[in-house]
């Protein structure tokens, strides 16, 4: 039996959480935060906005472009928690928007029927299904933490949302 139904409702979700919600949660985040803060640490054991962009590419490139996709796996994890600095948020977020049409353009043309494929990404074993949502909640965890450390040192309110008649509507 085909898993067609649920699983393209599944890819096209997965799709629009990271394309249609967290991007443009980021980008915002990004336009409200000083340069100066974009590789602001609080302590040696926590990372920056720059670091978590880095992390994110990484992750979105390894699990979906390389895991799910096939292109090969070129990712130096340590190097993006390490990076205290040298990249500006254009470049950053550059490297993120490209990190994630890759990623679209991989589930746009995902066959459901490959949901339930087995893979090997980290060296975890896990399947095609597994490897996408895992990398939608890392993502949206990750653009939590963006939001907070923005909110924090600009004492801004992000405006993400308008709210109507009790309705949360997206202001991006």
């Amino acid at each position: 039996m085909s898993v067609d139904p649920v699983g393209r409702a599944f890819i096209d979700r997965s799709r629009a959480f990271l394309t249609s919600e967290y991007l443009p949660k980021i980008r915002s985040c990004l336009d409200e935060l000083p340069k100066s803060d974009l590789w602001w640490r609080p302590n040696a054991q926590s990372n920056s906005v720059g670091n978590l962009l880095l992390h994110l590419s990484g992750n979105v490139r390894q699990w979906i472009v390389s895991g799910v996709g096939g292109e090969p796996d070129t990712r130096e994890r340590h190097a993006e928690f390490e990076a205290e600095g040298g990249r500006d948020r254009e470049e950053l977020l550059g490297l993120l928007e490209r990190t994630v049409r890759d990623a679209d353009r991989v589930l746009a043309g995902l066959d459901p029927d490959r949901l339930l494929e087995p893979l090997v990404i980290q060296g975890t074993d896990t399947s095609v299904l597994a490897a996408i949502y895992h990398v939608v909640e890392h993502f949206g965890m990750h653009t939590g933490q963006i939001a907070y450390v923005t909110k924090l040192r600009t004492g801004t309110d992000l405006r993400f949302y308008e709210v109507e008649d009790g309705v949360a509507r997206p202001k991006w």
